[in-house]
C-alpha cells in the first residue's frame, strides 16, 4: 500500500543523495530466504542482500556482532513492496552497504502478525501514519528506534534516499550507540504504557454509542459516489455490517432508512467501478480515486469474503439482481481460481503483472488493462460499439486519475451505463445488449487468461480461511446453491485436518507445503468459529458446532486477559514479540475482539450459555474508552453491542432436513435480512439431541402433525409454533425488530 513515505530521522535532515542503483542479475544471489514457505519471503530469495527470516539465528548474529537490525515487513501482493525491491534491494551497491552494517529481517505480515502489529504501532506512533513496506531500525535486543515506510533509492521528491539512510544510520550506530540504545529502551516503555492505557475499562458503554458512530459516518459519506472521506476509497465491510444491523432494527426510522441508503449507494458504485473485476469477478484492494475507478489491482481473499457477504446482505433486503450477481461473481471468482483442489482459500493475487511472457518487464494492473484497439479487433463491431460505450472505453484511455502514467492508452473497465440506457441509445432490445456484453465479457475474458497472470500466494491462512466459510455459508443459505456449501465443507474439513492438531486442541496460522510451525493467533480462533457457527446453519451439522465450541475455550484459555477482559492478539509466550496487544480496530479486517463478542452472543442464545454471555460483557467493557472516543472505528464491535443489548433470538424449525416442508419454512427464513437470528434445526434425531442434552427448552420441541413446524422464540420464549410459511413471514418480520434486553445496568 501507498501511504504517506514517513521518516524519523534520529538527526537533522539528510541532504546526501544516493547514487543511481543498477539492475540485479536474475538469480546471481541465493539467501537464506530461499529455505522458506512464504511466497512474499521467497520473492526475496535471490536478492543481494543477506536476509534472514525472522527467528534466532538473525537475533544472534545481530547481538554477537553488536550490529542493529533491519526489519522489512510486506506481504506478497504488496505493489510498493515490489517497487522498493526493485529499486533497492536488488540493487548489489545498497545490499552491500546493508549487508555490512546491519542484519537484515524480512517478515510476511500474513504470516506473523504479531511482529507486524508491533512495528506497526511504533511507525505510527513516531510518523504519525503507516503502511507497507514497512520499514524499521532495530537494537540487536528488537527494540525499535527508527521507522518509515518506503524509501526511494535516491533523494527524490522531497523525500529521503534509503542508501543516503542506511549510511547515516550506520555512522548514528558507531558514533551515538548508548544514546540510540536509550531512547529505544524509553520508546517500548512509551509504546507498553500506551498498551496498558488502552486497556482500562471505565465500567460502562454509553447509550448514544451507535448513534455517535452513525453520525460520524453519515458526517462523512459521499452522496454522489459512495463510500465514507475522500480518495484513496477502501472498501470497508464492517461499516456496512454496522448500517445493515441499524436499519434491520429500525427500519421505518429516518436513520434506519438513511443507514440503508448509505449502503447500498456505495455497493452499487462498488460494483460498476473499477475496483471491480468485470470480466473475471472479484474486487481489488482499493481505489486511488473518489470514483472507485483506478484500483491498486492486488485480489486480497479478505475483501471477498467481507464484500460477498455484503452484497448477499443487500440482496436479501432489497432482491436487486445486479446485488446477486455481483456477490455470486466474486464466490465464483474465489472458487475458480483462489481454491486448492483440497479446499482451502489462498490469500491474494498480485498487483503487478509481467507484460509479456518470458521477458521481465511489469506492470501494475497489466494483466487487466485493455487498449481500444485490442477490444476492438476482439469483438465484433456491433459487439465493441456496445462494450465500448458503456465500459467506457476511449482511444487515449480512460484512467483519468494516473499520476506515475501507468496507464496510458490503457482502458480500466468501469461501468458508465446501465442496459437500460444502451439498449435506449442505440435502439436495441434490453436482451439484445445483454446478450452482446455477456457474449463480449466471455471473449475477452478467454484473451485475458492467455496473458501471463499476476503471481498468486497460495498460502492459506486459518483466519481469512474462516472468513470465506461464512460467504459461502451465507451465500447457501440466501441463495440456495449447493455448490456453495460444498465450497464452506470443504474448507472447514480442510481447516480441521491440515491445520488443526487435535491432541492440543490449537491451530497453526497458516499452510504451505505444510502447515506453518507458526501458532494460530487470535483472529485465527475467533474467525474459524464464526465460520462455523454459520457453516452449522447453512447445512445443520452439530459437529461443526462442537468444533467451535472446542475452539472457543482453546481460545479463551490462550487469549483472554484475566484482569481486564478481551482477548490479546498472541499468546504472549515468545519474548522476541515486544508487546502483548489487544487489537481494538475495525478495519480491512474485523478486529478479533469484534468477532469474538459476537461468537460468545451466539453460543449463548444457542445453548443457554450464562457463562459465554458474561465473558462477551467482560469483551465489550475492555474496549469501553476506544468505544467512547472513536466508535466509529469499531463498527463491528458495536454490531456484537447490540446483539448484546437485543434479546437472544431463536428461530427453530422442527422437521426433517430432506422434507420439502423443512425446505420450504427453511428458504422463508433465509429470504429475510435477520441480523441477529439464531437459526436450529430440530430433527428429532442426533442433532436435535445435542441440543436438547444442554438446553432443556428443546426437548419439548417438535412438529405439529407430522409437519415442519416453526417456533420463534425471544430468550427461549416462544410465540405460537406454525405450520404455515405466511404465518411464520409475519412473526419473522416482527422478530427482527429492536427489543432491548434487560441489562444489568
Amino acid at each position: 500500500m501507498q501511504s504517506k513515505f514517513l521518516l524519523l530521522a534520529l538527526a537533522g535532515a539528510m541532504n546526501v543523495a544516493a547514487a543511481d542503483a543498477p539492475k540485479a542479475i536474475e538469480h546471481a544471489f541465493t539467501n537464506r530466504l530461499a529455505n522458506e514457505k512464504s511466497p512474499y519471503l521467497l520473492q526475496h530469495a535471490h536478492n543481494p542482500v543477506d536476509w534472514y527470516p525472522w527467528g534466532e539465528e538473525a537475533f544472534a548474529k545481530a547481538k554477537r556482532e553488536n550490529k542493529p537490525i533491519f526489519l522489512s515487513v510486506g506481504y506478497s501482493t504488496c505493489h510498493w513492496c515490489h517497487v522498493m525491491e526493485h529499486e533497492s534491494f536488488e540493487n548489489p551497491e545498497i545490499a552491500k552497504l546493508m549487508n555490512e552494517n546491519f542484519v537484515s529481517i524480512k517478515v510476511d505480515r500474513e504470516e506473523r502478525p504479531d511482529v507486524d502489529r508491533v512495528y506497526m504501532a511504533f511507525v505510527q506512533a513516531t510518523t504519525g501514519g503507516g503502511g507497507w513496506p514497512m520499514n524499521v531500525w532495530l537494537t540487536p535486543d528488537l527494540k525499535p528506534f527508527v521507522g518509515g515506510t518506503y524509501f526511494p533509492p535516491e533523494d527524490r521528491d522531497g523525500l529521503p534516499g534509503f542508501k543516503r539512510v542506511l549510511t547515516q544510520l550506520a555512522e548514528a550506530w558507531q558514533k551515538d550507540r548508548e544514546k540510540i540504545v536509550s531512547s529505544a529502551q524509553k520508546i517500548v516503555e512509551a509504546l507498553q504504557h500506551d498498551e496498558a492505557a488502552g486497556a482500562k475499562s471505565d465500567g460502562r458503554l454509553g447509550a448514544d454509542l451507535t448513534a455517535k458512530a452513525y453520525q460520524q459516518l453519515a458526517g462523512s459519506f459521499d452522496e454522489k459516489l459512495g463510500g465514507f472521506g475522500p480518495a484513496p476509497k477502501f472498501p470497508r465491510p464492517v461499516t456496512f455490517n454496522f448500517l445493515l444491523q441499524g436499519y434491520a432494527a429500525r427500519p421505518d426510522t429516518p436513520e434506519g432508512k438513511r443507514a440503508l441508503e448509505m449502503t447500498l449507494t456505495t455497493l452499487r458504485k462498488m460494483a460498476a467501478g473499477g475496483i471491480h473485476d468485470h470480466l473475471g469477478g472479484g474486487f481489488h484492494r482499493y481505489a486511488v480515486d473518489k470514483f472507485w475507478h483506478v484500483p491498486h489491482f492486488e485480489k486480497m481473499l479478505y475483501d471477498q469474503a467481507q464484500l460477498a457477504r455484503s452484497y448477499l446482505d443487500a440482496f436479501q433486503i432489497t432482491r436487486e439482481p445486479i446485488f446477486e450477481k455481483t456477490a455470486r461473481d466474486i464466490l465464483d471468482y474465489v472458487r475458480r481460481d483462489m481454491t486448492l483442489s483440497e479446499g482451502g482459500f489462498y490469500s491474494a493475487e498480485d498487483a503487478d503483472s509481467l507484460l509479456q511472457a518470458g521477458k521481465p518487464e511489469h506492470a501494475e494492473g497489466a494483466f487487466y488493462v485493455w487498449s481500444k484497439a485490442e477490444i476492438d479487433q476482439l469483438l465484433s463491431p456491433e459487439q465493441a460499439k456496445i462494450f465500448d460505450d458503456l465500459y467506457g472505453i476511449e482511444p487515449k484511455g480512460n484512467a483519468t486519475d494516473d499520476p506515475q502514467g501507468e496507464f496510458k492508452n490503457k482502458n480500466i473497465l468501469i461501468q458508465r451505463h446501465t442496459m437500460v440506457e444502451a439498449a435506449k441509445k442505440f435502439g436495441l432490445t434490453n436482451e439484445k445488449v445483454e446478450l452482446l456484453l455477456t457474449e463480449s465479457r466471455q471473449i475477452l475474458f478467454a484473451a485475458r487468461a492467455k496473458r501471463p497472470r499476476p503471481q498468486r500466494d497460495d498460502k492459506i491462512v486459518t483466519a481469512w480461511n474462516g472468513l470465506m466459510i461464512s460467504a459461502f455459508a451465507h451465500a447457501y443459505q440466501v441463495l440456495g446453491d449447493p455448490a456453495y456449501r460444498e465450497a464452506a465443507d470443504k474448507a472447514a474439513d480442510f481447516v480441521k485436518e491440515k491445520l488443526y492438531r487435535a491432541e492440543t486442541n490449537t491451530l497453526r496460522r497458516s499452510y504451505r507445503e505444510g502447515a506453518s510451525e507458526v501458532e494460530g493467533f487470535a483472529d485465527d480462533y475467533a474467525f474459524l468459529v464464526a465460520g462455523l457457527l454459520d457453516l452449522y446453519e447453512a447445512s445443520f451439522d452439530t459437529s461443526r458446532i462442537a468444533w467451535a465450541l472446542q475452539l472457543q475455550e482453546r481460545q479463551n484459555e490462550l487469549f483472554w486477559d484475566e484482569k481486564a477482559g478481551g482477548y490479546f492478539s498472541t499468546r504472549g509466550k515468545d519474548p522476541n514479540v515486544l508487546l502483548r496487544m489487544k487489537e481494538d480496530y475495525d478495519g480491512a479486517e474485523p478486529s478479533p475482539n469484534s468477532i469474538a463478542a459476537t461468537n460468545l452472543l451466539r453460543i449463548a442464545a444457542l445453548l443457554d450459555k450464562s457463562e459465554a454471555r458474561a465473558r462477551a460483557e467482560k469483551t465489550l467493557h475492555a474496549f469501553d474508552a476506544q468505544l467512547e472516543r472513536a466508535p466509529s472505528a469499531m463498527p463491528q464491535m458495536l454490531v456484537a453491542l447490540d446483539r448484546f443489548r437485543s434479546k437472544p433470538k431463536q428461530i427453530v424449525i422442527a422437521g426433517k432436513l430432506s422434507a420439502p416442508d423443512t425446505a420450504a419454512m427453511l428458504r422463508e427464513v433465509h429470504r429475510h435480512f435477520l441480523p441477529n437470528k439464531i437459526l436450529v434445526l430440530a430433527d428429532g434425531g442426533a442433532g436435535q439431541k445435542f441440543f436438547a442434552d444442554q438446553v432443556e427448552f428443546m426437548k419439548s420441541i417438535r412438529p405439529t402433525d407430522g409437519k415442519a413446524t416453526a417456533y420463534v422464540c425471544e430468550n427461549f420464549v416462544c410465540q405460537l409454533p406454525t405450520t404455515d410459511t405466511k404465518t411464520l413471514t409475519g412473526l419473522l418480520i416482527d422478530h427482527a425488530r429492536d427489543k432491548p434486553a434487560a441489562t444489568s445496568r
